[in-house]
């Protein structure tokens, strides 16, 4: 635990004007980003007596070892850049809403010659039009399904579009009236991005003028006694009302607006939001967050805001935002808003009438997703806290172990040899930190030796990484001189040691990992092995296990993160076999693309004719020059099999095992 005293800045050397100041830890790495509209007053603020300061904020305080800032124009300038911070160090006492899933949108990808309709996750891709977020993918479904009679644009993929295409046969759709066929030309590319758009403001909330064609022209129709067109009319007119009412009208002057709702706790805080588009609610999103830094609900809806609008641009910026509590200064982040949108954005408290009822609305959603999520997580805090502290009595550290690093080898009958690193940070998994590695040193199977080539080269980057950061002078003969990326306080590979390293095996693997940190000097990073026979754990030197309860939460702990490191392994293994297995003679000719491959092929039917083939027949695969025939020739003939032997006096070909 440091001393804040140790690296408080002079007064005289914090400038007063705005700013974005970092926390770093012991290792560099960037713990805590904040903004301040007066860096001198904001960090004197930090340095106080810590029995004042709110426990989070003293625990920060306490695990960061230096400060620093950097001065900007405007407040803007400091929120842009605090964001940008944020997202490029991920600071461990910052808060951060991580969302349970990928919200579904309903998107209309207009980038097309044939624009298609479709469900979409992820990042947003230029010119696709996106209407959402959904709370579920069916309900996404079940509206276009309804708006097809009226609008029939494709829907279909690349590969059934092309198919129809090459048939000159539509797909079913094509054939019960709910896709127009543009891949057999019954409408024309025009006429079909017209459908397109016309659905895109349907679903941008310009429905009257719609409805009320449909209906002249199913009145029309009547009056024409052309009856089947009246009741097609009809029912596509009940489909696109039955589309409307699963977005109820919710604000009645077409407005549109997102509403930000806030429920809280000491530890926890869970944030909804409602997306109104066309003054119906388009789509439902939220997120819980444990409350790693002292901050008010203010804050919280700033936290919010750049979660929710930081990748976005143009219009998926509404005009209006409507929060429980605006940020302070509200200022800055209004006009960062309307940078991002292009235009004025309203950011405001709702007061009164229908806006103000359903904030109310989104408030008691809010309070329910936190209600729910303490179901789900009843004493996960406390739970993982408890682990810890087990594990510590249990290994006899000084302190729990925050971070915990496990090791595990995996093979097939002793190839393919690879090692998973996993992470775990406050009990959580930090996938991003996830490492895998290939066994270099030696060929076949030996676990022992393979733990300790991995635990090796993960602590000797480790050490490169704390050497270029200048905070220790390292023998040269014990580090071999390996290139290190610039770490600069970003979470990078190798730079954070662990408090605990755990193997995946019994008392061989435990003491190859216990060597592998003494030829390299570390004596601080404590070492365990869980077995999976009895689920024992094994400390070096030790003659007997240390057998932790059943019903122990650390020992449950242990398990999932050996279990998720023999998981991250196997997968990797995997993957290698099955690159292995499709591995072919033509990988070794320089120069010969995927493409050419594919031709070769194709043209001969299998590697068993291609190698038969001359150089003159090569030739005549388009795109196959002599060069690359030659060269062609010359892999597959240095790949063949080996003649069978034949014994000479019977002519009988012999198996490969015999003689």
């Amino acid at each position: 635990m440091a001393d804040p005293s140790s690296y408080r800045p002079k007064a005289g050397q914090i400038p007063d004007s705005p700013g974005v100041y970092k926390f770093r830890d012991e290792h560099g790495r960037v713990i805590y980003v904040g903004k301040a509209k007066s860096l001198r007053q904001r960090l004197s603020s930090y340095f106080q007596d810590l029995a004042g300061l709110h426990p989070r904020t003293r625990t920060m305080v306490t695990t960061a070892a230096s400060v620093e800032w950097t001065v900007v124009g405007t407040e803007v300038e400091a929120l842009q850049l605090e964001y940008s911070w944020i997202k490029e160090y991920d600071p461990r006492f910052n808060v951060k809403y991580r969302d349970d899933k990928s919200y579904p949108y309903l998107a209309v990808t207009l980038n097309e010659e044939f624009p298609r309709v479709q469900v979409m996750r992820g990042a947003k891709k230029k010119g696709v039009r996106y209407f959402g977020p959904y709370g579920h993918a069916w309900a996404i479904r079940e509206t276009v399904d309804l708006m097809l009679r009226v609008f029939p644009v494709r829907t279909c993929s690349a590969g059934v579009f092309k198919r129809s295409a090459q048939i000159g046969r539509p797909c079913l759709l094509g054939y019960i009236g709910k896709c127009s066929a543009p891949c057999v030309g019954r409408v024309t590319p025009e006429e079909h991005r017209e459908l397109a758009e016309e659905f895109c403001d349907f679903m941008a909330g310009r429905t009257g003028a719609y409805i009320r064609r449909l209906e002249k022209g199913m009145q029309d129709a009547a009056e024409e006694m052309e009856y089947e067109k009246a009741a097609r009319l009809r029912d596509d007119i009940v489909a696109l009302k039955r589309a409307l009412e699963k977005n109820a009208v919710v604000l009645a002057d077409a407005t549109d607006a997102d509403l930000i709702a806030v429920a809280e706790d000491e530890l926890e805080a869970a944030v909804q939001i409602f997306h109104v588009r066309g003054g119906r609610v388009r789509g439902q999103r939220g997120w819980v967050t444990d409350k790693v830094e002292a901050v008010d609900t203010a804050g919280l809806v700033e936290h919010a805001l750049q979660q929710l609008y930081g990748e976005e641009s143009g219009d998926a910026v509404p005009k209006e935002v409507l929060v429980p509590a605006l940020p302070d200064p509200v200022d800055p982040v209004a006009e960062w808003l309307a940078a991002r949108r292009g235009s004025r954005v309203d950011l405001r408290i709702p007061q009164r009438g229908d806006k103000k009822d359903l904030m109310t609305t989104v408030q008691r959603n809010a309070q329910q997703a936190l209600a729910l999520h303490k179901t789900k997580r009843a004493s996960d805090l406390t739970t993982r806290s408890r682990a810890l502290e087990e594990i510590a009595e249990a290994l006899g550290l000084d302190s729990a172990p925050l971070r915990i690093e496990c090791f595990d080898i995996s093979h097939l009958q002793g190839q393919d040899v690879v090692a998973s690193m996993v992470v775990f940070e406050d009990g959580l998994a930090r996938k991003s930190e996830y490492r895998r590695f290939q066994i270099k040193s030696f060929e076949g199977q030996d676990d022992v030796r393979s733990m300790h080539e991995v635990v090796s080269r993960r602590f000797r980057r480790y050490l490169v990484e704390k050497q270029k950061t200048g905070e220790w002078e390292l023998d040269e003969e014990a580090v071999p001189d390996e290139t290190g990326r610039d770490d600069n306080g970003r979470p990078k590979r190798f730079a954070y040691p662990p408090q605990l390293v755990v193997v995946d095996g019994g008392q061989p693997q435990v003491a190859a990992a216990r060597r592998a940190l003494d030829e390299l000097g570390i004596a601080d990073v404590a070492v365990c092995g869980l077995a999976k026979r009895l689920e024992e754990v094994w400390l070096p030197d030790e003659d007997d296990p240390v057998v932790l309860p059943r019903t122990s939460e650390g020992l449950y702990l242990l398990q999932r993160v050996r279990d998720e490191a023999h998981r991250f392994a196997i997968a990797y293994q995997r993957s290698k076999r099955t690159r292995t297995m499709k591995a072919s003679p033509l990988d070794a000719v320089a120069g010969l693309g995927e493409t050419r491959k594919q031709a070769l092929l194709k043209h001969f039917g299998s590697v068993k004719k291609l190698r038969a083939a001359t150089v003159e027949q090569l030739c005549e695969v388009p795109g196959v020059g002599r060069r690359t025939a030659e060269s062609v020739a010359a892999a597959l003939a240095a790949s063949a099999p080996p003649a069978p032997a034949v014994n000479t006096a019977t002519g009988e070909i012999l198996d490969g095992t015999e003689g």
